[in-house]
């Protein structure tokens, strides 16, 4: 079996949240077809983007064609479809490629991946003042439907998204395949130790509008009542300091080369998201680095994770300073196990491999 995988972009720096689960998939995906598998990348970070590239985007979104996917694209992908038994589309925004290889008579099997309900995704994205706000989201949902209508097999990372695919466009995902990561943290003797009486809460997010609602209403709501050491990580967060005078006394780390120090450092991971669609990749991260969670339902969704022990549901303000008290007045190991287990268990390369043998079989 032979598949050609198509991702949104080849990256030239950090891997952005989606883009870091794209490359895990990539990863169990190939050695699910022993590497028999090619890549096409719709977007090349490494060239530099023109104005006459944005002008043609424009142009193509009321056509359905997402922005850097072109007429002369599709084309390539379509000359090259028949030495492949499978093309993976890794984006449900490309669905008009399922569209026009189906209508080219493309024999083999389509699979298109929802990372989120794009349409809900983009519509949390998209600031209400965007020019051609409109345009795209009318763009995103004409592909959401065109990856439903003409897929052979559709992917969602949740049974909620599924659910919500179901109520959009009428049809269910044929698999649920949970978010997840080659693990990056095996060693022979984990961190020891309780966590701080005034213990470090870190939250990793990049620059993105339900990150940044999330980290402001943190900082507004419950900061001031918890005496705790407080950082934001993430890409772009810079931005979002300087855009807020209030976070101007906290520590923000911009663009990091490497997390797992930040990681290891924190005592408590604070996901405080309240909208959005899909799973959050930070909270895999956190588990899979072992570390204690405090999180919303929606950083959460998808996730079997037990609570009380490999993670803290809360979702009001009083809920977070409760739980962020009972951490101060009674210290636990930094290092959770049960955190760990979760991530080994279900969200580990290994764990989710078999489900793509057992989709594309």
């Amino acid at each position: 079996m032979k598949v050609l995988f198509i991702r949104y972009k080849k990256s030239k720096g950090i891997f952005e949240g989606g883009e870091q689960g794209t490359e895990e998939k990539f990863r169990a995906l190939s050695a699910a077809v022993d590497n028999n598998i090619d890549t096409y990348y719709i977007h090349d970070e490494n060239k530099r983007r023109t104005l006459k590239d944005y002008a043609v985007g424009l142009w193509y979104f009321p056509r359905g064609y997402f922005f850097g996917l072109t007429p002369r694209r599709v084309n390539e992908i379509i000359s090259i479809s028949s030495q492949y038994d499978v093309i993976w589309i890794d984006r449900s925004i490309f669905g008009i490629l399922a569209k026009k290889l189906k209508e080219s008579q493309y024999k083999g099997k389509i699979v298109g991946f929802f990372h989120n309900v794009e349409t809900i995704y983009f519509d949390a994205k998209l600031s209400r003042r965007m020019p051609f706000r409109r345009l795209i989201l009318r763009c995103v949902d004409k592909n959401d439907r065109w990856t439903c209508l003409y897929c052979d097999k559709i992917v969602t990372l949740t049974k909620r998204d599924s659910e919500t695919i179901n109520h959009l466009y009428q049809r269910k995902a044929d698999k649920c395949i949970p978010i997840l990561f080659r693990d990056k943290y095996q060693k022979e003797d984990y961190p020891k130790g309780l966590t701080d009486t005034k213990p470090l809460c870190t939250i990793l997010a990049a620059y993105f509008a339900p990150n940044n609602e999330g980290v402001l209403w943190f900082v507004r709501n419950v900061l001031p009542k918890v005496d705790v050491r407080f950082r934001i990580v993430g890409k772009g967060m810079g931005r979002l300091k300087d855009e807020h005078p209030e976070l101007a006394n906290i520590e923000v780390c911009s663009d990091v080369p490497d997390l797992v120090p930040y990681f290891e450092a924190a005592d408590v991971m604070v996901l405080p998201i309240f909208a959005g669609s899909g799973m959050k990749v930070k909270t895999c991260e956190s588990l899979m680095y072992g570390k204690n969670i405090i999180a919303t339902d929606e950083a959460l969704e998808g996730y079997a994770i037990e609570e009380g022990k490999s993670a803290w549901r809360c979702n009001t303000p009083e809920e977070f300073v409760q739980t962020i008290q009972d951490f101060i007045q009674h210290p636990r190991p930094k290092y959770n196990e049960a955190a760990r287990q979760c991530f080994l268990e279900n969200y580990s390369n290994d764990a989710v491999e078999r489900k793509f043998k057992e989709l594309l079989s």
